[in-house]
């Protein structure tokens, strides 16, 4: 919830500009936690007209920000995912922008997809990238180019995302489950307000020169689908299908829902809570969907 992140975080330094490109579910809400702050924050979108635009910015396009914008930017976090080569469009289209601007701290929002499968053992930061599917080798192509920029820079690992509008509430409202039986299968997730609340953290801790190049962002309980669902459904007090197996539901899905049940790993968040001393706004999916009820309400 907003005000709990309020009050946990703290503003960014007194002529501070953030400029969040790509801003879209997560951007918005980091955001949001900006403005409450009184922070100063702008948003790009492609279309000026998108909900939440500030400026446009559309690699492809060749639509950038004005550069007086660019000029006054002390904090920059880019959401934006690798394009189909998997080139960054934010180092291909401002690339020389970036290097006169007076940036102080520079977020990159990446997956822990990087890791690829790890059988449902742990991934921490010090684990080396092995990833297996096509997305996220191009994801990890673009942090091996921000990481060689020469920015201030901080890499966000992330789970799955979701919050209030996007969790499993919806597709249980919405009857768009299975209920999936893969023994052994664990998922990673991170509630919204947790990034936002964890970019803030971070940006304040590099201030102070503990910085970081990778760190995970996840919560503290990876868990099978079929048990978040099961929880979504009893505070909805829906009931949910049969289990499925695996192997017959996977003859009907998508390549891309099939990627997604082929890696198995649980993301450790010890740099995170333990070694940075972040205190997580939601350290299970409990916790989370009961605010993502209340926040839809």
């Amino acid at each position: 919830m907003l005000t709990e992140l309020v009050k946990r975080s703290m503003p960014l330094p007194p002529q501070s500009k953030l400029l969040i490109l790509g801003a879209g579910f997560s951007g918005q809400h980091v955001a949001a936690l900006a403005r409450k702050l009184g922070s100063n924050v702008l948003c790009s979108r492609r279309d000026i007209n998108s909900p939440g635009a500030d400026v446009a910015f559309d690699s492809v396009a060749k639509k950038i920000p004005p550069l007086k914008v660019l000029r006054e930017v002390t904090h920059l976090l880019s959401c934006i995912p690798p394009d189909p080569n998997g080139e960054d469009p934010v180092l291909t289209t401002l690339s020389a922008h970036l290097k006169e601007m007076p940036l102080e701290w520079v977020g990159y929002l990446s997956t822990t997809g990087v890791y690829g499968d790890r059988k449902g053992e742990w991934v921490s930061e010090a684990d080396n990238p092995q990833p297996e599917q096509s997305r996220s080798k191009r994801r990890l192509s673009c942090e091996q180019a921000w990481e060689a920029s020469g920015l201030p820079l901080q890499i966000l690992r992330l789970p799955g995302i979701y919050g209030p509008g996007r969790s499993a509430l919806q597709s249980i409202r919405n009857k768009k489950i299975k209920m999936i039986d893969k023994p052994g299968q664990v998922f990673s997730r991170i509630h919204v307000d947790d990034i936002a609340g964890a970019a803030f953290h971070l940006i304040h801790l590099a201030n102070k020169g503990q910085r970081p190049q990778i760190i995970n962002i996840a919560d503290n309980l990876p868990t099978t689908n079929t048990e978040v669902l099961r929880f979504a459904a009893s505070l909805l007090g829906i009931g949910v299908p049969p289990l499925e197996p695996f192997e017959s539901a996977a003859k009907t899905m998508s390549p891309m829902a099939l990627s997604f049940w082929q890696e198995n790993r649980r993301v450790s968040n010890q740099m995170l809570c333990k070694d940075l001393g972040y205190s997580l706004i939601h350290p299970d999916y409990q916790s989370g969907l009961k605010d993502c009820l209340d926040q839809d309400k």
